[in-house]
């Protein structure tokens, strides 16, 4: 399936790219790597995140290694990327819409 990025999950991924770029240059390609074969992974095998309770619809996969998680729903024939969070932030599916 084809994965959509929305305008917040394009954010986190620049602040993500951005921060890392700057504080950790050596490993900067390394996380933006890991980062898009799990959204390539998500677009192979859409249901393969964990469901989110609170959120009907959405699903989440770690990155592992890295501390970040995404969060994404499948719509139709796509897939629609809504969040990277890092997990030292107050949980995102917490927060209200």
């Amino acid at each position: 399936m084809k994965v959509i990025f929305t305008a917040a999950a394009l954010a986190d991924l620049d602040e993500i790219l951005g921060y890392t770029g700057e504080h950790y240059p050596a490993v900067a390609a390394v996380v933006e790597r890991r980062i898009r074969t799990v959204i390539e992974r998500i677009g192979e095998f859409p249901e393969s995140g964990r469901r989110v309770e609170v959120r009907p619809g959405m699903r989440m996969v770690p990155v592992i290694r890295y501390p970040f998680r995404m969060f994404y729903r499948i719509v139709d024939d796509r897939v629609e990327l809504l969040h990277i969070h890092h997990v030292a932030r107050r949980l995102w599916e917490q927060q209200p819409e």
